[in-house]
């Protein structure tokens, strides 16, 4: 772990070697359309949210410095231009090698509560932490980007619990982002239920939150295949983030 030395020396004094980053950034290849200057940009944000953040590896996951970097980078790749102060007001992350379980509570119509094991990839809670798996290969986890996805969350709940509307920047429209997604989620969740095949995650049919989530996903590592989808959320999104991946 590499947050106790960034820690020690404030941050400037820290070096990662450039092999290192090199290492890393190549197993996350939609880094690539970063310019040089965004890049140097989100090395140092990377460094900051592992200095900012308590970091844990549940289950004897030993968090190296590889693994805290490449989560690090793909979770400050949404805050490139917005800043790390959209991921303040909690401090847990916690990495499980592997999907991990959380027990459910849920209470149905008649009033009774029925308990069961919620098997996941990850999980963000409202001012708590960030629960994440972690896989040595990509391809392990389903082509899903489980940190993008969680760490969208976040920003999702900084206007209050998760609902698909983050707060959005002086100047956006409201009534815009909410007639782009409504739109986009309604003909995504009519595809999902038809048992169409869907280009994109179909886990995002099942809340605004998640659709929110899942199309920040593929903002970041299929732009391309959003714009195409649904140029209306990616518009949007593009707004938000203030990045354009696909140009």
């Amino acid at each position: 772990m590499i947050r106790g030395l960034f820690r020690r020396w404030r941050g400037p004094a820290v070096r990662i070697a450039q092999e290192r980053w090199r290492q890393v950034e190549s197993g996350l290849p939609f880094l690539g359309h970063l310019a040089p200057e965004e890049r140097v940009r989100l090395r140092q944000l990377a460094l900051e949210l592992i200095a900012e953040k308590e970091w844990h590896g549940a289950r004897g996951l030993v968090l190296t410095e590889a693994v805290q970097l490449s989560i690090a980078l793909q979770a400050c790749l949404p805050v490139l231009k917005l800043g790390l102060d959209w991921y303040r007001g909690w401090l847990g992350i916690v990495v499980y090698p592997g999907d991990f379980v959380i027990p459910r509570q849920v209470m149905d119509d008649a009033g009774f509560v029925h308990e069961y094991d919620d098997t996941v990839l990850g999980e963000a809670w409202e001012g708590g932490p960030v629960l994440l798996s972690w896989f040595d290969e990509a391809d392990e986890a389903g082509g899903i980007n489980i940190v993008i996805h969680e760490f969208a969350h976040k920003l999702d709940m900084k206007s209050g619990p998760a609902d698909g509307l983050p707060p959005l920047h002086p100047g956006m429209s409201r009534r815009l982002w909410i007639g782009a997604f409504a739109a986009a989620f309604e003909d995504f969740r009519a595809c999902v239920d038809s048992r169409e095949e869907t280009v994109l995650d179909p886990y995002g049919a099942e809340s605004p939150a998640e659709f929110f989530a899942v199309m920040s996903e593929a903002f970041f590592e299929n732009p391309s295949l959003l714009h195409d989808q649904y140029p209306d959320v990616y518009e949007q999104l593009r707004l938000f983030y203030r990045q354009d991946p696909g140009h």
